[in-house]
């Protein structure tokens, strides 16, 4: 597996958001990424052990999401569309 910071290289995604299949506020932020056509590489913390480690880190311990990781390594943790749009724009 790709280090969760990191995109995967199979995947043209410019973002990865780490989520649980339960939280509804990552179901929604994933529809809204879709609507505007951003690709998305998703990764389950509650099936990769590594991944929910590395969203404890940057959550002050907490397994909090959806955190959004970018291609930089920056983190967005329960972002707004706007807010990924903004990020997206600056590494463009």
């Amino acid at each position: 597996m790709a280090s969760p910071a990191s995109p995967a290289e199979a995947t043209t995604a410019r973002i990865t958001m780490y989520t649980t299949p339960w939280c509804g506020f990552c179901k929604r932020l994933k529809g809204q990424l879709s609507r505007e056509g951003i690709e998305v590489r998703e990764v389950d913390i509650e099936r990769d052990p590594e991944a929910a480690r590395f969203v404890m880190s940057v959550n002050g311990g907490n397994q909090t999401v959806p955190t959004v990781v970018f291609a930089d390594g920056a983190a967005l943790t329960n972002p707004s569309v706007a807010q990924i749009k903004e990020k997206l724009a600056e590494q463009e």
